[in-house]
């Protein structure tokens, strides 16, 4: 089934105890291009995220939000200078025998010295981190596959219509095609008979040059080749892999046999079909421009 390159998924998770949201939307670019907006502190996981999306991702212009919390997560811990505290309490202690003065020092007391508390922050697990925010941007990524196939399910049903349509524009033209030529002998003969009253009409000479008339305005290696494009182009339609690109090629195919089929007409009835037959083509190119 073929996805489309634009969509939006959204996702939310726990990284190492860290509350993890994810958003990403696409729109349509040749090639893929990834863009990931992440906390500053938490940039060491951008490398990796890009490559999830690149896991499932080929072409689009796609960007990736990441709101990471971390209040449930303390990343600092208060921790006690011990030789620093004895120092102190052994000095309160010397004072208060020495001068006879009581000794009242309590815990809430003794920390509020200099430098007995200080605060230390915890490292980061990179690691871990980086792979709990990859697990959620994984959950986000299968949110937004899902409506990328919605609206590919769409698109295929559009070209396949669209292919239809051509299919019956390119049986008309071969039905038209070899009644031109013989429209063409008939007033050839017409008009030798016009020049040539009472005289004789080489018959030879008329079919040498309905022949070659024949021959000059045929489409039939034109209509075979768009109708393989045609096949082949519904085979790619129905896959499932990523063709965006090699359709976006073979369309290319198609335009080139309908002008030559147009350039090779002498019937305004074919010319009108071609026109028809462009417009359908024309159509068809701009919705595979938002085909992965």
């Amino acid at each position: 089934m073929i996805k489309s390159m634009t969509g939006y998924g959204s996702a939310k998770g726990d990284a190492a105890g860290f509350e993890v949201s994810v958003e990403l939307k696409s729109v349509n670019n040749r090639y893929l291009e990834t863009s990931v907006r992440l906390p500053r502190s938490f940039l060491f996981a951008e490398e990796a995220v890009k490559n999830t999306v690149a896991r499932h991702i080929t072409r689009g212009k796609v960007d990736v939000f990441l709101t990471i919390n971390a209040a449930a997560v303390s990343d600092v811990t208060v921790a006690v200078n011990e030789p620093l505290l004895k120092g102190y309490v052994e000095a309160v202690k010397r004072a208060a025998e020495e001068y006879g003065l009581p000794n009242d020092l309590t815990a809430s007391s003794a920390v509020r010295f200099p430098d007995v508390l200080y605060v230390e922050r915890n490292e980061l697990d990179a690691e871990a981190l980086t792979e709990g925010i990859c697990a959620v941007v994984d959950k986000a990524l299968s949110d937004f596959d899902a409506m990328r196939l919605r609206e590919g399910e769409k698109l295929m049903e559009d070209v396949l219509s669209r292919l239809q349509t051509i299919d019956r524009y390119v049986s008309t033209i071969e039905k038209e095609a070899p009644a031109t030529a013989q429209r063409y002998r008939e007033r050839l003969e017409q008009k030798m008979k016009e020049v040539l009253s009472g005289t004789g009409i080489d018959q030879d000479r008329i079919l040498a040059e309905a022949a070659i008339f024949a021959d000059h305005i045929a489409v039939d290696e034109e209509t075979v080749r768009l109708r393989s494009h045609m096949a082949q182009l519904d085979g790619m339609i129905r896959g499932e892999s990523p063709v965006g690109r090699k359709i976006d090629f073979l369309v290319q195919e198609f335009n080139r046999e309908a002008n030559t089929i147009g350039s090779k007409c002498q019937n305004s009835d074919i010319a009108h079909t071609v026109v028809d037959l462009k417009s359908e083509i024309e159509k068809i190119r701009e919705q595979i421009q938002n085909i992965e």
